[in-house]
């Protein structure tokens, strides 16, 4: 898993994953990726089981959510020196085997996030989650001025620019929204796919996702950006266009 850049780690936010955050984690240390897990204020054995492992643990005594929990991890991989990460959730719907190809696509792009797009298998994706995403989609590729292909894939690969906007003021699942748009509005860092299967087969814990409550926040943020930034009838041709979608072989 050779890439061009220095030094990079997988950031895996976690609430209440005793299920699968053992396996999840051990998946990634057995491709030698150094690993930093952010519990938010776990109230099952998901710290105990991680604290185990040879693993960095960070602890949030109570809930901060999602986007507390990446800021916490993207202090923390900066802090060590990491250049780069590349975040996962720890219910096991991402899978440690599509990380050399998501590595190899930000070898071959540097100056890009890039995305484990869920474009394999979209047929798993319950209905609504699918609209909802659709939705993101369109509104935040508008924001970016961009096409982005899956907005919502919480597997991704960050370069150090993106990491350095870990004081966006943006919470809970608004956060992952709020680093694509800055990073392609602030940074002009560009967006890339790498297409992952979708995996929703019922085995997995109930989402913390809310496809009504977080579109919402997710949409006024999106609205609000779209704004901000003016220019936004060229902003949204920008946005129409065909998303960089690339299958990298592994490295």
């Amino acid at each position: 898993m050779n890439t061009a850049v220095a030094r990079w780690c997988v950031l895996i936010p976690c609430l209440n994953e005793e299920a699968a955050i053992q396996s999840v984690v051990e998946s990634v240390l057995a491709l030698g990726a150094p690993v930093i897990v952010i519990d938010d204020g776990s109230d099952d054995r998901t710290p105990e089981i991680v604290a185990a492992l040879p693993v960095t643990l960070l602890r949030h005594n109570e809930r901060r959510g999602k986007g507390e929990a990446l800021r916490h991890g993207f202090r923390e991989a900066m802090r060590q020196g990491y250049d780069a990460v590349l975040t996962m959730d720890g219910d096991g719907q991402h899978l440690a085997s599509d990380i050399p190809r998501i590595a190899a696509a930000a070898t071959q792009y540097p100056e890009h996030i890039v995305i484990g797009a869920r474009l394999l298998d979209r047929a798993q994706q319950p209905n609504g989650r699918r609209r909802a995403n659709a939705v993101a989609d369109w509104g935040i590729s508008w924001a970016c001025a961009q096409p982005v292909a899956d907005t919502q894939s919480g597997q991704r690969w960050y370069p150090r620019a993106a990491l350095e906007l870990v004081d966006l003021s943006a919470e809970n699942f608004v956060f992952e929204a709020a680093i694509l748009i800055a990073a392609s509005r602030e940074k002009q860092l560009g967006v890339v796919s790498v297409p992952i299967a979708s995996r929703y087969h019922g085995e997995f814990r109930l989402s913390h996702f809310n496809p009504v409550g977080d579109v919402t926040r997710i949409t006024l943020y999106t609205i609000s950006r779209v704004i901000h930034y003016g220019h936004i009838v060229a902003s949204y041709r920008r946005s129409r266009g065909t998303p960089v979608v690339v299958d990298s072989a592994t490295g």
